[in-house]
């Protein structure tokens, strides 16, 4: 088995297993998962994930052909490196793959400046919360993303050594308040195209039952909009998270 960063050349094949392992592992429909693969893994959209510097496209090829990938982003260097997909094709889950991809994303992650690595699976895939608890990956919070109508619970996962420098009230450094009365945590970072978006709460213990919206820090807005794909836009200044994915697929 290799594994490799992915060229312009695996493009079908990362289109191919991302439509096979969505069709196993979700209860969606075909017309949303091929919105999905559309939106995310069309010719053009590979194109511009492997000319971005902070994003990673990682495959695993075993006799010349794909059985997995892994899509993750770098999204401030010193903090987060996010695990956004892992896909496996179904006929070949269970031998690992999983997790030498994993082990291959995290390390490419950190060389690239990362300094914590951050993975989000919805909360009702059994099998993802297991395999990042196999990790020692611990949940630190959660996050809400709509599907084709229905609003989905995702949960967020860092490893153990991780979650203590979490921020709390007494790191003053990682809590901006706003003057609305809301706080901002300068920890929970998003990509955005212009600047990063951060996470804003109404009460500042960052309780996830208290949280308002992003907070856009390139024009210091809350002033933002999320579709129906999880994607924010700001109103003021055009700055773009990119649509949210749902989750990661393990086997």
């Amino acid at each position: 088995m290799e594994l490799r960063e992915a060229t312009a050349d695996d493009d079908a094949a990362i289109r191919e297993i991302a439509r096979r392992s969505m069709e196993q592992s979700y209860s969606l429909s075909p017309r949303t998962i091929d919105g999905a693969i559309s939106q995310w893994y069309d010719e053009q959209a590979i194109a511009t994930k492997l000319d971005e510097d902070d994003t990673l496209l990682m495959v695993a090829e075993d006799e010349g052909e794909l059985r997995g990938f892994t899509e993750s982003d770098l999204v401030n260097e010193g903090g987060n490196g996010d695990l956004l997909w892992l896909h496996v094709d179904p006929d070949y889950r269970g031998q690992g793959i999983a997790s030498d991809l994993f082990e291959h994303t995290r390390e490419a992650l950190f060389e690239m400046g990362a300094a914590q690595l951050r993975a989000k699976v919805l909360e009702d895939n059994t099998e993802g919360n297991e395999f990042y608890a196999a990790f020692d990956f611990e949940q630190v919070g959660t996050d809400t993303v709509e599907i084709d109508d229905s609003d989905y619970v995702e949960n967020i996962y860092l490893h153990a050594d991780d979650v203590d420098v979490q921020p709390t009230l007494e790191t003053t450094d990682s809590m901006r308040e706003l003057d609305d009365g809301l706080y901002v945590n300068e920890k929970q970072v998003e990509r955005g195209s212009k600047g990063p978006f951060l996470t804003a709460y109404t009460d500042p213990d960052f309780d996830e039952e208290h949280k308002y919206g992003y907070y856009c820090a390139n024009c210091e807005t809350l002033d933002n909009a999320m579709d129906t794909m999880g994607r924010v836009k700001c109103n003021e200044c055009g700055n773009l998270r990119k649509a949210t994915r749902w989750d990661a697929t393990h086997g």
